[in-house]
């Protein structure tokens, strides 16, 4: 089965300053592929270069079979840029029947159901739309012609909650369909919920690919307990994945990392009257794999 997205040392260089280095990345038939990294990490690039928006330095990609540079492939694919500009007085309805007709005509009851399940009011001029808004007009573009690949540079940016868990549901529907789709994001929550693996983006470098699983489990996490009574710092020394531990009373914090097993049964000793797990944000997860890796190349001498 042909891949949707194959590239080999694909690299992008913006004079002096690396925006990719060397991406050798495949992509499947029918998953959702998160692409995770801070600002400014390379993912912006990668999808221009998929695209062919800009030019690589060096290396080659491949998308939906062919060369990025072949127009027909650009009808099969959804788009939905990182900074969505859509300004004058044309109403969000008109703007959306006229990239529905370039495409070769979309029916209007597609472009209406989306709105709906949007909350998308197209009957607001382009200007005068918040921030959010912009962004239901440019997931109802991407979405609205069915594309066998689906290509989404921060999409939930700009979304409230509610419409966030419609937009997954989307995202769900695409791939049991059997379409693709690419989730560029800072936000780990919103690709964890719904990607079957993601990639990792440091500096312009792919520094792994992971199922989600197993990156949630190199996270670290932040954990309070509160007991009704103070409690020993011995029952909690020592435990596996467990540092930064500070006992005060009857009171507990400390980081964890990966599974937190072996703290939650030395704590269910006690009596909990509450307990607080703060989720981990992405650089902390970056932080704690590039950790691994530089621990990793120092035993083996690299």
């Amino acid at each position: 089965m042909t891949s949707v997205v194959k590239t080999e040392g694909l690299t992008k260089f913006y004079g002096g300053r690396r925006g990719l280095e060397d991406l050798d990345l495949e992509i499947r038939p029918g998953e959702v592929f998160g692409y995770l990294g801070p600002n400014g990490a390379g993912k912006t690039t990668t999808i221009r270069l998929l695209l062919d928006v800009i030019r690589p330095t060096r290396g080659r990609a491949t998308v939906l079979g062919a060369d990025p540079r072949d127009a027909r492939v650009r009808g099969r694919i959804g788009y939905l840029p990182g900074e969505l500009a859509l300004e004058g007085r044309e109403k969000a309805r008109d703007y959306l029947a006229f990239v529905a007709a370039v495409r070769g005509g979309v029916p209007g009851h597609r472009i209406e159901t989306l709105a709906e399940r949007l909350e998308a009011d197209l009957a607001v001029p382009m200007g005068k739309l918040s921030k959010g808004n912009k962004q239901k007009v440019g997931l109802i573009q991407a979405f609205m012609h069915e594309p066998e690949f689906l290509i989404l540079d921060e999409p939930t940016s700009g979304l409230d909650p509610l419409v966030q868990q419609e937009f997954l549901a989307m995202v769900r529907e695409a791939r049991a369909a059997g379409r693709t789709v690419l989730m560029s994001s800072h936000v780990l929550a919103e690709v964890e919920d719904v990607a079957d693996r993601v990639g990792i983006l440091r500096g312009g470098r792919l520094v792994a690919v992971e199922d989600v699983s197993a990156l949630r489990e190199k996270a670290v996490r932040r954990v309070e307990f509160h007991f009704d009574a103070p409690v020993p710092r011995e029952a909690f020394e020592n435990l596996p994945g467990v540092r930064d531990l500070r006992v005060v009373g009857a009171s507990v914090r400390c980081t964890i990392d990966g599974r937190p097993d072996a703290l939650v049964k030395a704590a269910a000793g006690f009596t909990v009257v509450h307990m607080v797990s703060a989720e981990p944000d992405l650089e902390e997860i970056f932080l704690t794999y590039y950790g691994e890796e530089e621990e990793r190349h120092a035993r083996a001498g690299v």
